[in-house]
């Protein structure tokens, strides 16, 4: 797959993670699909600033990926050399924790958004390497 497309698919399967949670922040009642279901409905106060500052971080993680990819933000590229690392060890993290999350809805939906997060930022990582 080519460097360019991979990062492009990390990006958009990042926006519609980050646009999940900003809803979750914003109080929609989604919580059976996210910290393994411990919060059915609408999450508590504090979980919801949490997850709006995770959502500002995964932004920056695709910016990394687009740097790397040398598809975007270019003053970053030498930064990105060490920085697309940890956003691979991010997304593996990220597969494995959905992928054993106790909440099945969680699982079915979130594991297969993380297998294809990190599929493409390794492509990115090794190209770029």
């Amino acid at each position: 797959m080519d460097v360019s497309i991979a990062a492009y698919i990390y990006s958009a399967f990042i926006l519609v993670t980050v646009l999940f949670q900003l809803a979750l922040a914003a109080g929609a009642p989604w919580g059976e699909f996210a910290m393994g279901g411990r919060f059915p409905g609408k999450f508590p106060p504090l979980m919801r600033v949490l997850y709006l500052a995770q959502a500002v971080v995964l932004g920056f993680l695709a910016v990394v990926v687009l740097s790397r990819a040398e598809v975007a933000f270019a003053d970053l590229y030498q930064a990105s050399a060490v920085l697309i690392w940890v956003v691979v060890g991010v997304s593996g993290l990220s597969l494995l924790m959905n992928s054993m999350t106790p909440s099945k809805k969680e699982r079915n939906v979130w594991a297969p958004v993380a297998l294809i997060l990190t599929v493409c930022v390794v492509i990115v990582a090794i190209a770029r390497a």
